[in-house]
């Protein structure tokens, strides 16, 4: 690509951020310590035992709720499933699911699995239509409302807690893209979270059920320690998980501004010097570190592989996926444009260099790729 920017930049920390130095030495500490079944009486399940515990307190009192509270899954994707069918089958309502149009893939495999759903549109900034939401949940048969607390691919923060549920009726809330980078907000029963996304190891989930919630296990149960959790937990991964989450609420206020003002660069940059670009989601109230934006006459997956050779790494929020053609459906239920979408999502060390070098290569690819198909 001639006249092109290069740089190195890695932009996609929305779908896994790189390991955060604390989790990092905790995990290289804990995998000489950690490693026995911590349900064992001998000395080194007793020590696994201990790290567990540590790791639920400190998560918990990083998130500001109680340790019983805190559940550790093998993945974000399982908290979701786990927090949303428990309290399907502990309603005594019905098994109606209440849920947004833009709720991540993960709300809606588990309501066609195990529920009925009830989906509510939203607006064209992402954030659902309240109304719909409350009416929803007091029609017959509706045993969970379920609200994200942002959006994974448009960064729209929602109203969690503001809403006035029946007292039976409680609110699920998909956690997993604002969970460390923002404070829990009130009002639920159960919530999600995964540790990649705040820079936590991979394959590390929490499951959050508050002591009073009507939640029933809807999964096979195990011998677990945690009688919510199945399989034997990656001991010395949940240390680093909570380590990761406690540095990251320490430094947020700080890393927040900071990423704030680095997206709002990129709104103004992209807005003003690509033609036919819209950027999508609520331009105030959204997750500091998130941007999307969508290109007309524009393939996303080309976005994405251009960029990539720049030395650029995004993802595509939409467009065309490789694997299913299917347009991305929180862009489709917003109304805004769906092809030729780029999701930007920086990283705690992330600089103003790399964003002005993607800013700057931006255009020009924009403009070949428009090229290639004689526009």
């Amino acid at each position: 690509m001639s006249g092109a920017v290069t740089g190195e930049g890695y932009l996609d920390s929305a779908s896994a951020s790189p390991l955060h130095p604390a989790a990092r030495d905790v995990l290289l500490a804990a995998l000489d310590q950690g490693y026995a079944d911590p349900r064992r009486l001998h000395r080194a399940g007793r020590t696994s035992r201990l790290l567990l515990d540590n790791a639920r307190e400190a998560t918990a009192d990083a998130l500001g709720v109680r340790a019983d509270e805190v559940t550790f899954t093998p993945s974000g994707t399982h908290a979701v499933h786990l927090g949303l069918l428990g309290l399907v089958r502990g309603s005594r309502r019905g098994d109606v699911v209440v849920h947004s149009a833009v709720e991540h893939s993960a709300v809606g495999h588990a309501v066609a699995w195990g529920a009925t759903g009830d989906e509510v549109g939203v607006m064209g900034d992402g954030r659902v239509y309240d109304g719909d939401l409350v009416q929803g949940a007091i029609a017959p048969g509706t045993a969970v409302v379920a609200l994200q607390t942002a959006n994974h691919e448009v960064g729209t923060v929602q109203d969690v807690g503001d809403f006035e549920l029946p007292n039976d009726v409680p609110l699920f809330t998909d956690a997993r893209a604002s969970m460390g980078r923002l404070p829990l907000p009130g009002g639920w029963a159960a919530a999600a979270g995964s540790a990649h996304m705040w820079g936590g190891p991979a394959g590390v989930g929490v499951l959050l059920v508050r002591k009073r919630a009507r939640w029933r296990n809807p999964f096979p149960g195990d011998d677990r320690v945690d009688e919510r959790s199945t399989g034997f937990e990656n001991v010395p991964a949940v240390l680093a998980a909570a380590a990761a989450l406690q540095a990251v609420v320490a430094e947020r206020d700080e890393v927040n501004v900071r990423q704030h003002a680095l997206v709002d660069v990129v709104r103004r940059r992209v807005a003003a010097e690509v033609p036919d670009v819209e950027v999508v989601g609520d331009p105030d109230r959204r997750l500091p570190h998130l941007l999307t934006f969508s290109c007309l006459y524009v393939d996303g997956e080309a976005l994405v592989t251009e960029l990539d050779r720049l030395g650029f790494g995004i993802a595509s929020g939409s467009a065309c996926t490789a694997s299913t053609l299917t347009p991305s459906h929180v862009l489709e239920a917003m109304g805004v444009l769906t092809h030729g979408n780029v999701r930007l999502s920086l990283g705690r060390d992330t600089t103003r260099a790399e964003v002005d070098a993607f800013c700057d290569a931006l255009p020009g690819v924009v403009a070949e790729i428009r090229a290639r198909v004689g526009l």
